[in-house]
């Protein structure tokens, strides 16, 4: 690269300066004391359009490095708090990194000395300084690098949100849930539940749905569509020819900070729902083991059918994600439930894949196990995702993944394709609204690829 800024460059707010450093620290800077808020240090990773790609371009206290590693964030000492940023490392679409600040506690306005320094990572040399003046804001975008004509410059910004930093992100394209969903879902079926086909194929009779215990202590309603699914999951089964299967059913469920949307419209709910008539149907128990994940996966309570209300109440939902509320305490778990803070934003599938193979080697039951795993996109991990279920082709486990609108599947959606497995234990679909999918049509696709999977595992020996 072209020689180092060695003099440091005082700037204004709006001026520029071109970067000639590989690796740079961003240092922002305060005069802490008795009343003075404490300030956060964070960065966001914008591709075109001046957007985030995903969740995890957002780098913070509470997901300290950036999945392609470029950009951390080092840790707070005295009146500073810093993010180390690799410029050269920064994948090809990122064409800004936007350097931002928060305050917990109070406004920037009782914040003396606020201050942005750049310095080179390597030789430790200050390049530019910002000192900035703020009132009544609590987040602040100090300044940016951001590519041009194949180099790269930094901005002073110094843009005020008094929205917090929770505003600055989500003007950015992160998704941001730090309220509660009320205690009922909002939607927790389609508006119409369709009645099973009334002649099903002949050559393929479906079995009898069967009864769950506690089915009874269920509400009317809730009751009477539990009925009618599990009467479309046995159809679905009946045109396989899998009129006596039992299976474990595992549930899965993406708490990305993208997902807040789906959970607060209760999206989730009605899933969730949905797929509670499954584990009624092909589980001999009517229980089914959940987990939720985003930067690391939680094991949730057991779903058992008779408790399906407080269950959807208490543990489908993002409540407590609280992405900027590190210092807050909880608010008000009760025994049982995740607090979403510890379970994070970013996509990390593999984590959530190795815990629930871990399960069923620990856990083993004569009957194979199917997952049910739903997330929105944003899968990046593709190599370590394949590498787990790529080993797990040899346990008795058929994955079935379930995109629920979003784009950038991954490797999921190639697995198909992938060679070099004895047998296919994994199937993909996605959907743009899945509130919109009829139960014959969702339990017939979410159902497809479990009967060949069956045949082909018990032909290979994994199964009996």
């Amino acid at each position: 690269m072209a020689g180092r800024l060695l003099c440091v460059t005082t700037l204004s707010k709006g001026a520029n300066m071109p970067v000639a450093a590989a690796a740079v620290r961003a240092v922002l800077g305060w005069s802490a004391g008795p009343g003075v808020p404490d300030v956060d240090a964070s960065a966001l990773l914008l591709a075109g359009g001046g957007r985030v790609r995903g969740d995890g371009d957002f780098v913070f206290y509470n997901q300290p490095r950036h999945g392609s590693g470029a950009v951390r964030h080092l840790g707070k000492q005295g009146g500073a708090d810093s993010l180390g940023v690799d410029l050269d490392a920064l994948e090809p679409d990122v064409e800004r990194v936007v350097l931002c600040g928060s305050a917990d506690g109070g406004t920037f306005g009782q914040v003396p000395g606020l201050h942005l320094l750049l310095l080179d990572s390597v030789s430790g040399a200050e390049l530019a300084r910002f000192d900035m003046e703020a009132g009544a804001e609590t987040a602040y975008a100090c300044g940016e690098l951001y590519r041009r004509g194949g180099a790269w410059k930094f901005r002073a910004v110094g843009q005020g949100y008094a929205s917090g930093l929770a505003g600055l992100a989500t003007d950015f394209g992160i998704c941001v849930d730090d309220v509660r969903p009320p205690a009922a879902p909002a939607r927790t079926a389609p508006a119409s539940v369709p009645p099973p086909p009334p002649h099903p194929p002949a050559a393929a009779a479906p079995a009898a749905a069967r009864l769950t215990k506690g089915e009874e202590r269920l509400p009317v309603d809730m009751r009477k569509r539990l009925s009618l699914r599990k009467q479309q999951v046995a159809v679905s089964l009946g045109k396989h020819g899998l009129t006596k299967v039992t299976a474990r059913v595992i549930l899965v469920l993406d708490a990305s900070g993208s997902m807040s949307g789906l959970y607060t419209r209760g999206t989730v709910a009605g899933v969730t729902e949905r797929m509670a008539a499954v584990a009624a149907q092909l589980d001999d128990d009517g229980e089914m083991q959940a987990w939720t994940f985003a930067s690391h996966p939680a094991r949730l309570p057991d779903l058992v059918i008779g408790e399906l209300p407080e269950w959807l109440r208490l543990h489908v939902r993002v409540g407590q994600i609280s992405l900027f509320g590190r210092k807050k305490p909880p608010k008000g778990l009760v025994s049982g439930q995740v607090d979403m803070r510890a379970v994070g934003i970013q996509n990390e599938e593999q984590k959530v894949i190795a815990e629930v193979r871990a399960y069923v080697r620990e856990h083993p039951v004569p009957d194979p196990t199917l997952v049910l795993f739903f997330s929105d996109g944003g899968v990046y991990r593709d190599a370590e995702i394949e590498r787990e279920l790529r080993a797990a082709v040899e346990e008795p486990v058929f994955w079935q993944f379930i995109g629920l609108g979003r784009s950038n599947y991954g490797v999921l959606e190639r697995f198909d394709n992938l060679p070099g497995r004895r047998v296919d234990n994994v199937g993909f679909f996605a959907v743009d609204d899945i509130e919109k999918v009829s139960d014959p049509e969702l339990y017939d696709r979410l159902l497809s690829e479990f009967p060949s999977w069956l045949g082909a595992a018990r032909q290979a020996g994994i199964l009996r």
